[in-house]
């Protein structure tokens, strides 16, 4: 699913010979605020300690696995090894950057080849389309699963868990507050000249609809439409960063990632020093923008910032039980963030020659 949604939202740039300078601000933009969001996940998570209490080595009978610690060079080529190794044996190791960089890449060479790609782009939409129905089927079922996990969470945890839980999600929920109604806004006043009030009011139509369906993919049309005649995006650069932000933009989706692993390693009593949380923000950052913009696509990203620092995902079935009602406020997140890019790039885009003919 990552590589398909990867290669498909590099492919739908277009050219990226044509679009260089809109689309190295938009990358800018996106990359700045994932990994702000990313940050406050982090040091809340780390400020209010969520997980303690909790001993899931024990609940899954298990030992809490044994981490290796690195130095900072050690892990820096660790990760830069990742990130260059055969994207085969990425995709079968499950290791994040190695097919981030491949889908990055092969995106990139496809939008360049015309005509010529046409049959393996169209390969990569089906893929991606298909890959989003079937998590739609599988997150359909999974309250049955997660009923007989978290069943066994709190039988052997008692109370302990849900109080874990409980303040997991206020942890969340604070961190995405903090990153949707002062960071963005903020940016959009300051980058944009749009105010704040402006900018929640012209947004409040697409974040209604990604609330109640969780999908930024479904609110995209909202989205376009809104941004256009509330804010006074141009076409161009509406058209251009909001279905790519739908795609790679997730802010609050990486914000949820970092602390739910976080959240997971406190659980299972496992201390991450300084190398490993930035794994976690990397991993974070780049597994975010692999996420589908369907709901719970989060989830399934999830698993590889767990593999990249060796958190054993087991631990997701502690989080799965209010996953949805956190899926609806980070996709909110979102959207937001890729209404306040558009807002952003609008102010440093050159005004349409038609536009300014009409207005001399």
């Amino acid at each position: 699913m990552v590589l398909a949604s990867m290669v498909t939202g590099v492919v739908s740039l277009g050219d990226i010979r044509h679009v260089g300078g809109l689309v190295g601000r938009c990358a800018a933009f996106f990359a700045a605020t994932t990994g702000v969001a990313v940050v406050i996940g982090l040091s809340l998570v780390n400020l209010l300690q969520p997980g303690q209490g909790v001993d899931l080595g024990v609940t899954v009978g298990a030992a809490a696995p044994e981490l290796v610690h690195q130095s900072f060079g050690e892990f820096f080529l660790a990760m830069l090894k990742n990130t260059l190794k055969n994207p085969f044996s990425s995709m079968a190791s499950g290791d994040v950057l190695g097919i981030i960089t491949f889908g990055l890449l092969l995106g990139a060479v496809l939008s360049t080849m015309g005509d010529e790609a046409k049959p393996l782009r169209a390969l990569f939409e089906s893929l991606n389309a298909a890959m989003m129905r079937l998590t739609d089927w599988v997150m359909q079922i999974a309250p049955l699963g997660v009923f007989a996990l978290l069943l066994q969470v709190v039988a052997s945890q008692g109370v302990d868990a849900l109080v874990a839980v409980g303040r997991y999600v206020i942890v969340v929920v604070v961190g995405l507050l903090v990153h949707g109604l002062l960071v963005l806004p903020t940016l959009g006043w300051t980058l944009g000249g749009v105010s704040p009030l402006r900018l929640l009011r012209g947004a409040r139509a697409p974040l209604a609809i990604s609330f109640s369906t969780a999908s930024s993919s479904a609110t995209l049309p909202v989205t376009i439409e809104m941004t256009e005649r509330e804010l006074g995006v141009s076409p161009k650069v509406a058209g251009f960063v909001l279905p790519l932000g739908a795609t790679v933009n997730m802010n609050g989706t990486a914000l949820y990632e970092a602390v739910a692993a976080m959240f997971i390693a406190q659980a299972y009593g496992i201390q991450l020093d300084l190398g490993q949380q930035l794994l976690i923000f990397i991993t974070a950052t780049l597994a975010a923008v692999g996420a589908a913009g369907i709901p719970s696509a989060g989830l399934i990203t999830m698993s590889l910032v767990l593999n990249a620092v060796g958190l054993p995902l087991e631990g997701i079935a502690l989080i799965l039980a209010v996953d949805r009602v956190l899926d609806m406020l980070r996709t909110s997140v979102n959207v937001f963030g890729d209404i306040t890019c558009a807002v952003v790039l609008q102010r440093f885009e050159a005004p349409e020659p038609n536009a300014a003919a009409a207005s001399s």
